[in-house]
Order: structure tokens, then C-alpha cells, then sequence
């Protein structure tokens, strides 16, 4: 696949975090369609709540086909607007049936096993589209919605990263390192090009590309209508960044150096976070924070930076130091 870019998409291009996809991407997680990349531990801590979910709610199985093919409503993109998680529900609440039933009928067809017939008596139902909308609104309370202010921080800093290096470096430092399967291509035409099964070229012609970074999901990229182009790509840093430290981890010597609370702020700020990201990260209290901030600073570990009214604090390259493996 190639997409074509030129200067005029960089004002065109937006950024949104999709509560929704994150979901989604949590129960394909859960349901084996993807390695766990580092996430081993969330996944076996949620293990029990995605369990219970299978038995209770059996629109939950049959929301996703292994090595299948699986209906793309239930995953659109985000519009580039400030939606929640309910917001996004209600647009795959609003899809047609008959759209909904013809993407659905993909799932029972091609080489793979047939689904069950529980699922099969579900894509059949009047009522299919809010029997699956249920079904994953019911996954993100039992599953995302708990470490959600977490998630949300982690996705965020990414997206204030990405569009600094969009709008001060252009093209080829915004997308070159989002994905090993995705290569960037300049010339007076730029061109995304993406390993996948799709041949043809297609041209943003001014209408700019939305980047949605996910913590549990993979690269995808939507080219089709009426959705926008967007690409779905891994947030940095995201196993490292996930939550506070295990603690069962032994003490490293950084932890040894300045204490295992303050290192691991130092740790988190592997990407600019302000005060309250780190808050919602870490788990620590806001004073906790603020203190472990203001003797970092001092030491000349950590630094402050104002965008808009926010002040986010950034590791200095004595801290990236400390940090490194």
C-alpha cells in the first residue's frame, strides 16, 4: 500500500486517542490475535474479568474471529474530534444492518473453521448491531475503563510528541519510525508505504492523515470511505510506560541511587508528561510527585516546558543517562 503526501496535508493532519479501538484492540489481545508485546502482565491481571466476560456476555465471542476475517464497524476510526468511549459507541450503534450483516456474513466465509453456532445465531439476530455494540461496552468497563486515566496519559504523550516532530521536521520524521512494516519515501510527492495485502496507491490530495496511536493495538491503516486515512500505530514506550513498577522487581542501582518512587518518575518521563499524567501513570499522590519533580529538577535530571497552559516536564540528557540500560 503507498499513501501520497504533500506539504499541504501537514495542516490538514490531526490527532485523536480512541477510547473505543482501545477495546477492541484489548479483547483481540485477550483473544489471542496478537502477541502481547510486553504486556504480558496487564494481560494476565485482566485474564479473570475477560473470562468472566466470555461466559456472561456471549456477544463478546463472537465479536472476533482468530485468523479471520472480522467486521470492520465495529472498529471505525475516530473522527478527529474530542469523542469518549460512548460517543464512539453510538456511531457503531448507528450502523446500518444491512452493512452491518454484510460485513458480518465475511466472518462465516473463506478458509477458516465455521464460527460456532452461538455466534452464528448472533450475527443472525434482529437485533446483531446492539447485541456487539453491548458487548463491547460491557468489555470496556471490565477491562480499559479501570486503567483508563493511565492509558489516556500514555496515548496523549504520544500525540504531543508526534506533532511536534509533524510540524518542525515534516513528512519523514512524523512517520518513519511508527512501525517496521511502514517506510517512508520522499520526493516532491512524499509516500507512506505500508507492507500489506493492498496494491494500490492512494492520495491524501490536502485532506491530511489522522494519527491514532494505541497502547493495545497494531498498525492498521484505513483508506477505505466514508472514514477519513488514518494510521493506527503502537505509542512509544508503551510496556515501559504502562504503570508503576512491579513490585516484585529487585532494586536496580538507579533505584538504589535516588529511592525506587523517585526513579521511577524519572523512568516515566522517557516521553514529556506534565504533573497529572504522571499522577494517573504511577499511581502516586499529587504531592508525591511534585516533590520527587522538584529534586530531579534541582539535580538537573528533569526539566520544565511550557506548551499552551500546560508545563510538561522532559528527562534532561543527564537523566536519559541515568536511565539507560
Amino acid at each position: 500500500m503507498r499513501i501520497e503526501v504533500t506539504p499541504a496535508d501537514v495542516a490538514a493532519s490531526r490527532y485523536a486517542v480512541s477510547p473505543l479501538g482501545e477495546t477492541v484492540s484489548a479483547l483481540r489481545l485477550h483473544a489471542g490475535q496478537r502477541a502481547s508485546d510486553g504486556l504480558g502482565p496487564w494481560v494476565a491481571r485482566t485474564r479473570p474479568a475477560y473470562e468472566r466476560l466470555r461466559r456472561e456476555v456471549p456477544a463478546v465471542g463472537a465479536l472476533l474471529r482468530r485468523g479471520g476475517y472480522n467486521a470492520d464497524f465495529i472498529q471505525p476510526p475516530p473522527d478527529g474530534t474530542a469523542r469518549d468511549f460512548h460517543g464512539e459507541l453510538a456511531a457503531v450503534r448507528a450502523t446500518p444492518l444491512a452493512q452491518a450483516r454484510d460485513e458480518l456474513a465475511r466472518n462465516l466465509a473463506g478458509p477458516r473453521a465455521t464460527p460456532p453456532a452461538y455466534a452464528r445465531r448472533i450475527y443472525a439476530a434482529p437485533n446483531v448491531v446492539d447485541l456487539i455494540a453491548d458487548a463491547i461496552e460491557e468489555s470496556w468497563k471490565a477491562l480499559v475503563e479501570p486503567d483508563w486515566p493511565r492509558l489516556r496519559a500514555i496515548l496523549e504523550r504520544d500525540l504531543v510528541r508526534r506533532a511536534g516532530r509533524l510540524l518542525a521536521y515534516g513528512w519523514g520524521a512524523a512517520v518513519a519510525d511508527l512501525d517496521p512494516r511502514l517506510r517512508w519515501i520522499p520526493g516532491d510527492v512524499g509516500v507512506i508505504e505500508i507492507d500489506s495485502n493492498d496494491p494500490d496507491t492512494h492520495s491524501l490530495a490536502g485532506r491530511g492523515l489522522l494519527f491514532v496511536p494505541t497502547v493495545f493495538g497494531t498498525l492498521i491503516a484505513y483508506v477505505e470511505q466514508p472514514w477519513p486515512y488514518a494510521i493506527v500505530y503502537r505509542a512509544s514506550g508503551v510496556a515501559e510506560l504502562l504503570g508503576p513498577p512491579d513490585p516484585a522487581r529487585p532494586d536496580d542501582a538507579l533505584d538504589r541511587l535516588v529511592g525506587r518512587s523517585r526513579a521511577a518518575v524519572l523512568r516515566a518521563l522517557a516521553l514529556p508528561a506534565t504533573t497529572s499524567q504522571l499522577v494517573a501513570q504511577l499511581g502516586l499522590s499529587l504531592g508525591g510527585v511534585g516533590d520527587h519533580l522538584t529534586v530531579l529538577r534541582e539535580a538537573g535530571l528533569v526539566s520544565r516546558i511550557r506548551t499552551g497552559r500546560a508545563v510538561r516536564y522532559r528527562r534532561t540528557p543527564l537523566g536519559d543517562a541515568l536511565c539507560a540500560d
